[in-house]
């Protein structure tokens, strides 16, 4: 009989789940469904949250949909999902095994994730240096932290633990009094040195942070503990990997030698390659530098982490949607999109430039989007999508140009992710971009590359 590794991603808009077979490495089974967990914010602070319950319900049932034959023959979990975040709850309050196959959410928080703009740049710059390479940014969990301390202390209060959403389902999984964390999301909290991997503990006291929230750092592929109770058929005493971060994951599914680079445009953007073994990041953070160094296993990835990709392209959407309401036509985002697409494929070049950043970026916060060279001639739907599409390639690319790739040694680039994937003209302008081959088909696939993660490791052993 096969056995199998559960690989769980706890996304940003959706819960994706794959069944690997162990000795071939293929999926043999998957399931993905969105989480509509996004709550409207009431509050002018630009925050971003999310339902947990909703999360978790939806990944129950992303589980239950998988074979239960194969379900039984699982020997380990391993979880990934969207880093930066922070949730907070009570250990042990909120893990609930009373229905055997399903736990709930209970005495928690919701989901502030890494999208949170309540931090305002004045708030950042108030804030001391931390003793990291890694600069921190509004969304990140432990500046997130910080802010309920100097505005609503009260909040905390209440609560035990703290981690990114994916450590959470593992603390439920395993029944942990507290929340284990690896270097891969503790760095994308902030004031965490990953040389060390430590928490910046002296810095964060003396900024009055809670020091009982912040998780204990356990090695990325290590051992979070056991399921505690039979889950959907899996057995209970299965062994459960402590939570790595999405982007980690991803890249390990689909960078099949060092020699790549992965362009991801799903709702973000990422362009990545793996840095020497030997390889040492600075001493203090590069705030105006739009590359960072993730510790990834064995080294570092040098990542252009853009927080503009495939959501201004569905924000794009979203504002024709209802311009086009207003005026009395009703079409759907997915019948618009397909149009926009059209029309850009039938445009093959324009002189309309369109700097996509709505968002920002974690390097230059402040920038905002623009069009120039506007004219009579190149305000259709092709020319406005074509520019759109180009904007969101030259800006990564601007992050991480080509000619340092190929200092770097990387001699192709794999695209991935469903921005990509869906969109021929963002295929088209990747490849005008680079001056390096692009290969498609090696999609980037957290839930895939955490379960690789643990094959690889039991392989090993």
């Amino acid at each position: 009989m096969s056995a199998y590794i559960l690989g769980v991603d706890v996304g940003t808009t959706s819960v994706k789940a794959v069944l690997l077979e162990t000795g071939s490495r293929s999926v043999a089974a998957t399931q993905a469904l969105p989480t509509t967990s996004d709550i409207i914010d009431h509050s002018g602070l630009k925050a971003k949250e999310q339902d947990t319950g909703r999360i978790i319900d939806t990944l129950n049932r992303c589980i239950g949909l998988l074979p239960r034959d194969k379900l039984q023959h699982v020997r380990s979990i391993g979880i990934s999902g969207q880093m930066h975040g922070v949730l907070f709850w009570k250990a042990k309050s909120g893990c609930d095994w009373s229905k055997r196959d399903f736990f709930t959410a209970r005495d928690t928080s919701q989901l502030i994730t890494w999208q949170d703009g309540r931090c305002s740049s004045d708030f950042l710059s108030s804030l001391a240096k931390p003793d990291s390479h890694l600069s921190v940014a509004t969304g990140f969990g432990c500046v997130t932290i910080l802010w309920f301390m100097r505005h609503r202390p009260e909040f905390l209060e209440e609560y035990t633990a703290a981690g990114t959403i994916q450590d959470y389902v593992v603390s439920m999984l395993c029944g942990l009094d507290g929340c284990v964390m690896t270097p891969q999301n503790a760095a994308s909290w902030g004031f965490f040195n990953t040389s060390t991997n430590q928490w910046n503990i002296d810095i964060l006291k003396g900024a009055g942070f809670p020091l009982h929230l912040l998780p204990r750092c356990v090695p990325s592929g290590g051992s979070a503990g056991q399921t505690c109770s039979d889950w959907h058929g899996i057995p209970a005493g299965t062994p459960v990997g402590a939570a790595l971060g999405d982007f980690q994951c991803s890249v390990y599914s689909c960078m099949s030698a060092r020699t790549d680079a992965v362009l991801n445009m799903s709702t973000s953007a990422q362009l990545t390659f793996a840095m020497p073994a030997d390889f040492k990041p600075p001493d203090s953070p590069q705030p105006a530098c739009s590359i960072s160094y993730f510790p990834y296993y064995d080294s570092y990835l040098a990542v252009a982490a853009s927080l503009n990709g495939g959501n201004v392209l569905a924000t794009f959407v979203g504002m024709l949607t209802a311009w086009m309401k207003e005026l009395g036509v009703e079409l759907s985002d997915s019948c618009l999109y397909e149009k926009l697409i059209g029309c850009a494929l039938r445009q093959e070049t324009t002189d309309l430039r369109v700097s996509p950043t709505i968002l920002g970026e974690r390097h230059d916060p402040l920038s905002l989007a623009q069009v120039t060279n506007i004219s009579t001639t190149n305000l259709s739907l092709g020319h406005v999508t074509r520019a759109l599409c180009r904007g969101v390639i030259d800006n990564i690319t601007s992050m991480m140009p080509t000619e340092l790739l190929q200092q770097a040694g990387v001699s192709r680039i794999v695209g991935s992710g469903s921005a990509i994937a869906r969109n021929e003209v963002l295929r088209q302008e990747v490849e005008k971009a680079f001056l390096l081959p692009v290969v498609y088909g090696q999609d980037a696939d957290s839930a895939v590359g955490v379960a690789m993660v643990l094959c690889d490791l039991m392989n090993e052993s």
